[in-house]
């Protein structure tokens, strides 16, 4: 027997919280930003994050409401993605908490920052890969913005590439999953696409 849930009929804070408990496990990004004189850097978590398009490279966070990485991005075009390891699970919560704009989470947390390659907004220097982007849109939906920024550069920690290319079980990721609990990687499957035959059907299980 299922339990029935209808957007219409429930608050938008209860459907956000069902809604963020099934769409599981959520990739996070740690965007960096600067106030445009430059004299505060923000750092911030957010859980709703993708690739928007690869070629160009695009990738993409969503704001829910008005975010100091947001109002950040907004003035002066610029964020780094700095990537959330296990590891660096305490780090990420801590600058998670509501700060008003003018305190800076890299002083707060005692993070240590690093100099970006393309853009003024610092890295995390303890992230193991970092995308710096410059913002191509923004698009308001609802009571959200989608911040999509093109990857002007990325860098990546070299103990933590294999033939070439970022390792998953290296890097150790960090998800986001319901209420207040987060993930890790656990075990990782290999499974090659199957290639498409007729006729006949196949069992896939």
């Amino acid at each position: 027997m299922r339990v029935e849930y209808d957007p219409e009929t429930m608050s938008s804070a209860d459907f956000y919280r069902f809604l963020t408990s099934v769409v599981i496990p959520r990739p996070i990004a740690w965007v960096s930003t600067i106030t445009p004189d430059g004299r505060t850097e923000n750092l911030a978590p957010h859980s709703f994050f993708s690739i928007a398009s690869t070629d160009p490279p695009i990738v993409q966070f969503t704001s829910i409401g008005r975010k100091d990485s947001l109002r950040n991005v907004e003035d002066t075009g610029e964020f780094v993605v700095n990537f959330s390891s296990e590891p660096l699970l305490g780090l990420v919560n801590a600058t998670a908490t509501d700060f008003p704009r003018s305190v800076s989470e890299f002083e707060y947390a005692g993070i240590e920052r690093e100099a970006s390659k393309c853009v003024r907004p610092c890295r995390v220097a303890a992230s193991h890969v970092v995308l710096e982007c410059r913002s191509h849109t923004t698009l308001r939906m609802g009571n959200s913005t989608l911040v999509f920024g093109r990857v002007l550069h990325a860098a990546v920690d070299e103990d933590y590439l294999v033939d070439g290319r970022p390792d998953s079980e290296l890097l150790r990721p960090l998800t986001k999953l319901g209420a207040d609990e987060w993930g890790a990687l656990g075990g990782v499957v290999h499974l090659n696409r199957i290639p498409y035959e007729e006729p006949g059907r196949q069992d896939f299980r």
